[in-house]
C-alpha cells in the first residue's frame, strides 16, 4: 500500500521548507523512523524520518525544491521489499530522466549481460569498473552536467553510493590532469572555451583562415577556473536578512574591555578532572560568562530590554542565547533561565547544542525569544571583533582567544593569559555609561570568580 512521506509542521510561523537532501534514492528499502530526507527553513534544518518499513518508490521533491507544510514529499510502499543491489544498480532510476544518464545505465545493463556470453569493452566499461554504483540525487545531476558515466567514478557513500562529492572530485582530478569533463558544446555560431566545468566562456567563432575580432582569445595554461552557483539556503538568506535588518534598524555602538583570565584558568586546572567525573561534561570558560553577564544584566537591566514601538520592555528572566557554528551556518540557541542553572546544566545545554547543531537537529523553537546574546569567536582564533546584535535585543557580548600578553600587576610586568572581549549594544536604549559599567562588571566577575557565588 502506498504511503506518502509528508512535511511534518516544524514550528509556530513556519510555512514553507526547501528540500536539502535525501538520504536513500528511489528503490531502496527503508525502515520505519529511519532518516529519509534532510528539511531546511528560515530557523532551522531537521531530518524527516520515514513512517513505515518498505521501498522509496518514487521521490517527488528534489534538493533544491520547495514545499509547503503538509506537501507530499515522496512515495513509500509499505511492506514491498527491495531488488537486490545488482539489479537495482543495473535499472534506470525513474528519477534519472536526462537522456546521457538514462544512456549510462542502459549501457551498464547491456554490458553485464554481454559479459556472461563474449569478453567485456572497454568502450562501455573501463578496465577494473563493475555494474553501474547506485546515485544519490545529487551525483546523478553532477553526472548529467558533466556528461560522465557513473562507472567512471569510484563511489565512496555507504552502500556503494555515488555521491556528489565523488563527482566534484572526480571533475577536480580531471582538470589537473587536463582531461575533459565539461558537457559537449552547443550546437551554435559560437563555440564554448572551458574557464572551469561551472563556467564556460562563448567566444564567435571566425570564418575558417579569416583573422578578424572573431578570432579565439589565447587563454593561459594551467588549471582551469573554476566558478560553481549555489543557491542560498532558507537558513542562509535567513542569516543574511537579520545581519542587514540589525545594521539598518539599529544604532549600534561597540566598546571593548581586557579580562585577566587566570583565576578562571586556574580553577578549570585544579577542578577540571573532579568536574568531569561527576557531571560527564568539561568545565569551559562559557559557563562563567553566562553566570558573569547574568550578574551584568541585572545591574544594567537596559541591556535585557528591548525596543516595542515607542516603548521600552524589560525582561525580568534571562534567556541567554549562545551562536555556535552549525551544519549549515551560525545559528543562536538560546539557554532558558540561565540565572537558574548550575555551572554543570549550562555546560551540558552548550554541549547538547552544539552537537545537535552540526547535526541539523535544532528545534525552531529553540532558537527563538534570547533575552541576550554571546559569541565566542575565540574557538576559531579571533582576537578581536565587534559582533552585531541580534534584534530585537539591545546587547551581544564577543569573547575572543586567549593570548598571553604582558600586563602590569602591583608595579610589575607579568605575562597573564587575557582575553579581549567586545560589548555591542544599541544606543538607542544603552547609554555609554552603562554599556563601560557592564562590560567593567564582567571583567570583575571573571577576574574574581567568587564574587558570583558570593554576589559581591
Amino acid at each position: 500500500m502506498p504511503v506518502e512521506l509528508k512535511v511534518p509542521h516544524v514550528g509556530e510561523s513556519v510555512y514553507e521548507v526547501t528540500v536539502a537532501e535525501w538520504f536513500k534514492a528511489e528503490g531502496e528499502a527503508v525502515r520505519r523512523d529511519e532518516p529519509l530526507v534532510s528539511l531546511e527553513t528560515d530557523k532551522a534544518s531537521l531530518d524527516v524520518p520515514s513512517p513505515t518499513d518498505g521501498v522509496l518508490v518514487r521521490i517527488l521533491k528534489q534538493p533544491g525544491d520547495s514545499a509547503a507544510v503538509g506537501e507530499a514529499l515522496a512515495t513509500i510502499e509499505e511492506g514491498a521489499v527491495a531488488a537486490t543491489p545488482a539489479a537495482a544498480a543495473a535499472a534506470p532510476s525513474a528519477a534519472a530522466a536526462a537522456a546521457g544518464v538514462r544512456a549510462s545505465a542502459a549501457s551498464a545493463t547491456a554490458t553485464a549481460s554481454a559479459a556472461s556470453s563474449s569478453s567485456r569493452s572497454d568502450t562501455d566499461v573501463p578496465p577494473g569498473a563493475v555494474d553501474a554504483p547506485r546515485l544519490m540525487p545529487a551525483a546523478r545531476n553532477l553526472l548529467e552536467k558533466h556528461g560522465l558515466r557513473p562507472q567512471d567514478i569510484t563511489p565512496t557513500g555507504p552502500g556503494g553510493r555515488l555521491l556528489k562529492e565523488d563527482v566534484l572530485r572526480h571533475v577536480d582530478l580531471a582538470e589537473v590532469s587536463g582531461g575533459a569533463v565539461t558537457a559537449p558544446p552547443p550546437a551554435s555560431p559560437t563555440r564554448a572555451v572551458t574557464q572551469g566545468p561551472f563556467a564556460p566562456v562563448a567566444e564567435a567563432a571566425s570564418p575558417a583562415g579569416v583573422p578578424g575580432d572573431g578570432a579565439a582569445t589565447p587563454r593561459p595554461s594551467g588549471r582551469a577556473r573554476r566558478r560553481e552557483v549555489v543557491r542560498m539556503t532558507p537558513l542562509r538568506r535567513r542569516i543574511a536578512e537579520r545581519l542587514v535588518e540589525s545594521q539598518r534598524t539599529t544604532a549600534s555602538l561597540t566598546t571593548f574591555n581586557e579580562v585577566d583570565m587566570s583565576a578562571v584558568v586556574a580553577l578549570r586546572k585544579e577542578f577540571k578532572e573532579a568536574f568531569l567525573e561527576r557531571h560527564g561534561v568539561r568545565l569551559g570558560f562559557m559557563s562563567f560568562f553566562v553566570k558573569a553577564v547574568i550578574e551584568a544584566l541585572k545591574e544594567q537591566p537596559a541591556l535585557n530590554a528591548f525596543i516595542d514601538g515607542e516603548d521600552l520592555v524589560y525582561n525580568h528572566y534571562y534567556d541567554i542565547g549562545v551562536a555556535v557554528g552549525g551544519g549549515r551556518g551560525l545559528v543562536v540557541p538560546v539557554i532558558r533561565d540561565a540565572d537558574r542553572l548550575s555551572f554543570a546544566e549550562i555546560e551540558l545545554t552548550i554541549r547538547d547544542f552544539a552537537v545537535r547543531a552540526k547535526k541539523n537537529k535544532l528545534r525552531p523553537d529553540e532558537l527563538e525569544g534570547g533575552t541576550f546574546t554571546i559569541s565566542n569567536g575565540g574557538v576559531y582564533g579571533s582576537m578581536l571583533s565587534t559582533p552585531i546584535l541580534n534584534p530585537p535585543q539591545s546587547g551581544i557580548l564577543g569573547m575572543h582567544n586567549i593570548v598571553e600578553r604582558p600586563v602590569a600587576v602591583d608595579g610589575k610586568v607579568e605575562v597573564r593569559p587575557v582575553m579581549f572581549v567586545a560589548l555591542t549594544y544599541d544606543h538607542r536604549i544603552v547609554d555609554g555609561r552603562e554599556s563601560v559599567t557592564f562590560l567593567k562588571r564582567i571583567k570583575h566577575c571573571i577576574e574574581q570568580p567568587s564574587r558570583m557565588l558570593l554576589e559581591v
